[in-house]
């Protein structure tokens, strides 16, 4: 996942050197639920925006989360740029309220999300979870509609970002969306887990925590979890940080 530009930062939106290339098929990734189901989760076969991989932050979230049911129970939840949406369908099995799952605003990814709801056989049913195109800091209509009428606040109880901060040009437009839909309550949680893929880079991923600090929120490191091999073995640097998945969660410091 190495970029050539001269920092490292990734422009998110423009499109990357062979962007138009052959397309290839859709892959499947699998996960194991601790009740010892398997959920497969089907990949776009290549996309720009990196929605082809299962990234080690997703699986290892979704752990997190199912070892906290409570966390996620009877809760609403909001994903970000989800790729598979391997947290969101483990949230929805577990019993979240509703969930609403999101990527980048390309119909490849959106209706891929979409295809792993529908064929998702550990679903209830697929009632309590939808997904959207969203570009990130934009406006959040779309997704609140979602939330169910009891809903007063018209704000998410729980936020899902797994391996986002490679974005160094988009944290503020992270923290925005946060913002702007992060219920204001000392319960409300936004989850974010990374991982230094490129550990030469961990300031700038770090940078993120402070820039939410400054627009109110605290930040807690709540897990680090080491991987069992790192997920592109071609990058360079520190070998043991490209295989650590760091845990955090950022709350509303004026109701902390």
């Amino acid at each position: 996942m190495t970029s050539d530009s001269e920092d490292g930062d990734l422009n998110l939106f423009a499109e990357p050197e062979g962007f138009y290339q052959p397309e290839k098929s859709a892959t499947y990734a699998p996960y194991t639920m601790l009740s010892g189901n398997e959920l497969e989760v089907r990949l776009v076969g290549h996309n720009p925006l990196w929605g082809h991989l299962l990234w080690n932050g997703g699986r290892t979230l979704s752990k997190y989360l199912e070892d906290n049911i409570p966390t996620i129970k009877g809760k609403t939840v909001l994903e970000l740029g989800a790729g598979g949406g391997l947290p969101s369908l483990v949230c929805a099995i577990s019993g979240a309220t509703q969930v609403v799952v999101t990527d980048y605003p390309d119909a490849d990814l959106v209706d891929n999300l979409r295809h792993n709801i529908t064929n998702c056989s550990l679903l209830p049913d697929t009632s309590n979870i939808h997904a959207e195109g969203y570009l990130w800091g934009a406006d959040v209509d779309k997704l609140t509609a979602h939330l169910p009428p009891s809903s007063e606040t018209k704000r998410f109880d729980v936020l899902i970002l797994a391996d986002l901060l490679f974005n160094h040009s988009e944290h503020a437009k992270l923290v925005k969306s946060i913002q702007d839909t992060l219920d204001h309550s000392p319960s409300a949680t936004a989850f974010v887990v990374f991982t230094p893929y490129r550990p030469w880079l961990l300031q700038k991923d770090l940078a993120f925590f402070d820039l939410a600090q400054q627009r109110g929120f605290t930040v807690r490191k709540i897990f680090e979890n080491i991987m069992d091999k790192v997920m592109f073995e071609e990058d360079r640097g520190d070998e043991l940080l490209r295989r650590t998945v760091y845990g955090y969660e950022i709350k509303w410091a004026d109701v902390v």
